[in-house]
């Protein structure tokens, strides 16, 4: 039983309604639905009535009693750790913080007292950084030189094309490289790992993309795809995030167009009682279940 899968029954459970559950844990609704079915398949009973509304059962009402003592309880030994240790601050480091921002906020929640120090910054500076402890630990997109450090991959998912609604591609639901061709591209700066692979599919087939705009934010780039400038790649993570997008997901019919989340820290150094937790808390959230590429 996983403490994720007892923290996403927590929120289904006050709100009673799986999509707004779904919203506010930034997952996707079938991926939520499944976990609440496996939570109930271990218990061997039904947390909640489906018959019409959801609704939080008898059984669901006292399994929620012990969850949240238990789950207190666990945040409160956690937060006396933090304060016996004097564990002190922690450096994290990543090319994008959207697929944290959960993670890092269930963090602080937990260890109020810990100084949290984020940086945003290429791939190749954050392995320089890290080799050198000027930061504990990074979640890079896109492969670094790994030697003296150590890792453990938190995600693995497809990348698709979004595209607004009215274009001539918004209606297949798979494309080649070779039909991306003479698109026009809205990504992201050459280093950041969008416009790596974009760069590297082209590449492959003997092809430059037409690249159109160029930027640093993710949420701009979305943007000025759907006002119909161009299109671009997506990872799989954040599609249920364009819900509120008038943009359409299209899968690539290429093995390599994915990204790979990976954690660093370095072999050698010590790492703080800080950084540890942190490491601990980012490994072990539920990163299966809460990208809807698993769906």
């Amino acid at each position: 039983m996983e403490l994720n899968s007892l923290r996403q029954f927590l929120v289904v459970a006050r709100l009673e309604h799986l999509s707004r559950a779904a919203d506010e844990l930034r997952v996707a609704q079938p991926s939520l639905s499944r976990t609440i079915a496996r939570l109930e398949g271990e218990l061997g009973v039904p947390l909640f009535d489906r018959g019409g509304r959801l609704r939080l059962n008898a059984a669901g009402a006292l399994f929620r009693e012990h969850v949240e003592r238990s789950l207190g309880e666990l945040d409160a030994g956690r937060r006396a750790l933090v304060e016996a240790s004097g564990v002190g601050s922690v450096r994290l480091a990543a090319e994008t913080f959207l697929a944290l921002t959960e993670v890092l906020a269930e963090y602080k929640r937990a260890h109020p007292s810990v100084e949290v120090e984020l940086q945003q910054m290429s791939a190749e500076e954050m392995a320089r950084k890290l080799r050198a402890q000027d930061i504990d630990l990074c979640v890079a997109s896109q492969p670094i030189p790994t030697e003296g450090l150590e890792s453990a991959q938190l995600l693995d998912e497809a990348v698709g094309v979004i595209t607004p609604l009215d274009h001539p591609l918004a209606g297949r639901a798979l494309v080649s490289v070779e039909d991306l061709a003479d698109q026009p591209f809205v990504t992201a700066r050459k280093g950041h790992w969008q416009r790596r692979l974009l760069d590297r599919l082209f590449a492959e087939k003997g092809l430059t993309p037409r690249i159109v705009c160029e930027g640093d934010e993710a949420v701009a780039i979305q943007e000025l795809i759907r006002a119909g400038l161009g299109i671009g790649f997506n990872p799989a993570f954040a599609r249920h995030a364009l819900a509120s997008y008038p943009v359409t997901w299209i899968d690539v019919d290429h093995p390599g167009c994915r990204r790979t989340l990976t954690l660093h820290w370095g072999a050698e150094s010590h790492l703080s009682p800080a950084a540890r937790l942190m490491r601990t808390a980012i490994t072990g959230w539920g990163w299966d279940t809460a990208s809807p590429s698993s769906d």
